[in-house]
């Protein structure tokens, strides 16, 4: 009996990336609609961002969308991808997030990080030098209060006194935490110092790929120091797919709307996830980058296999949510890796694989058998009713002439 690793999760982080062409409000709808859809295929986790400014990613609260979600889908885990810690005062978030551990029953996931666009701490007055600071105060009262503890904290920008969540944590010992990380070791430090899970955004990037072994390295070593145990499937890589049943098709599909997300990232966004010097046709740039699959399901396949590699193993993958294609195409995409590539890292077909090939095998001795069991019901039958009354098929189909066959005389 083969022995059956641990499956690997997939799911989809949605920013949301939404042109600014279109209506805001359909929009959001279709992003929910995506989460069901994902729901009804298997997924297993859908993690939601906050953003306030630039216009393109257009969700402000992704608890609000969350607890929308969770009465739409019955399994998906649903997590923030995630909260801007500087952004909010650390006793009022983990209160909101300990009441989404409680009304979707344990389905809530809380990922957390500095905040990704210098335009949204402009609006509210932070330093962008401080924002990972920030988030590491935050952090280190957060945890504590959705452990359920009591915590007394004063700093510059927040104070706590004798403050503990009203109700204790559903999930236990806390709702999962996972800390956002791209190149620099920001998150996987703070993700062992408190030995939380890790979500590595840009995963495909060269240099995202590349720093995934030292990052995780990094994570063990601190939490080994704070007397932590770093768990590999609470790590989470992201990297954007596009698949269809051809290379072809799904170039076609993205040409729809990659253009303009390759826009928002040279010229609005200030996240390093491509690079500055693109140019010519975006689905050739995107494609030589090395930064997405756009193609088959082998392709998707080949490209999780050589992130295992590189990683040294991992918990989750979820597609970087783009809106490069049509949504029915898109909706297709996700169809198409449920059905022929989560398949191959979840082992699901083992055993029916196993139980083909042993039915292959002994396949002669089957058909014999079977052919005997017909025979002695044709003899039986000749016996009582004579060979006149044997249709030549049913002979032909026990493989026997009917010349042969008892009278009933």
């Amino acid at each position: 009996m083969p022995v059956l690793s641990p499956k690997l999760r997939f799911g989809a982080f949605i920013a949301p990336f939404h042109p600014i062409d279109e209506n805001p409000t359909l929009a959001i709808e279709r992003d929910l609609e995506l989460v069901q859809w994902m729901d009804t295929l298997g997924y297993d986790e859908a993690w939601v961002g906050e953003h306030h400014s630039a216009g393109f990613e257009m969700i402000a609260s992704p608890e609000i969308f969350i607890a929308t979600a969770a009465e739409r889908t019955r399994h998906i885990r649903l997590g923030t991808g995630v909260s801007s810690l500087p952004y909010h005062h650390p006793f009022m978030l983990a209160d909101r997030i300990n009441q989404l551990d409680h009304i979707t029953r344990g389905r809530v996931m809380f990922g957390v990080g500095p905040g990704a666009l210098a335009s949204d701490a402009f609006l509210m007055g932070i330093p962008v030098a401080r924002q990972r600071d920030m988030m590491d105060e935050a952090l280190d009262v957060i945890v504590r209060l959705l452990r359920g503890e009591e915590v007394t904290h004063i700093s510059d920008w927040f104070t706590l006194k004798n403050a503990r969540l009203q109700m204790t944590p559903f999930s236990r010992p806390s709702v999962e935490i996972a800390v956002a990380n791209q190149v620099s070791p920001t998150g996987a430090r703070a993700a062992g110092r408190h030995g939380l899970g890790l979500l590595s955004l840009g995963a495909t990037t060269t240099g995202g790929f590349n720093a995934l072994a030292s990052n995780w390295a990094i994570a063990e070593e601190i939490a080994r120091e704070n007397g932590h145990v770093m768990d590999r499937s609470s790590w989470r890589l992201v990297g954007p797919m596009h698949i269809a049943e051809t290379r072809e098709q799904a170039i076609a599909d993205v040409r729809f709307g990659l253009h303009k997300w390759l826009n928002y990232f040279q010229k609005i966004a200030n996240l390093p996830i491509v690079p500055d010097d693109f140019d010519g046709d975006p689905v050739d740039a995107i494609l030589s980058s090395g930064l997405a699959v756009v193609g088959t399901p082998d392709d998707a396949a080949e490209k999780i296999q050589a992130l295992v590699e590189q990683s040294g193993g991992f918990g989750a993958f979820l597609f970087l949510a783009h809106n490069w294609a049509p949504f029915t195409a898109t909706k297709h995409s996700y169809e198409l890796f449920a059905r022929y590539v989560a398949p191959r890292f979840q082992q699901l077909n083992v055993n029916r694989e196993a139980s083909m090939e042993w039915v292959r095998q002994n396949h002669g001795d089957f058909v014999a058998q079977g052919r005997a069991a017909v025979l002695d019901r044709v003899v039986q039958h000749a016996r009582e009713k004579g060979v006149a009354n044997i249709l030549p098929e049913v002979a032909a189909l026990a493989g026997i002439e009917t010349s042969l066959l008892p009278s009933a005389e």
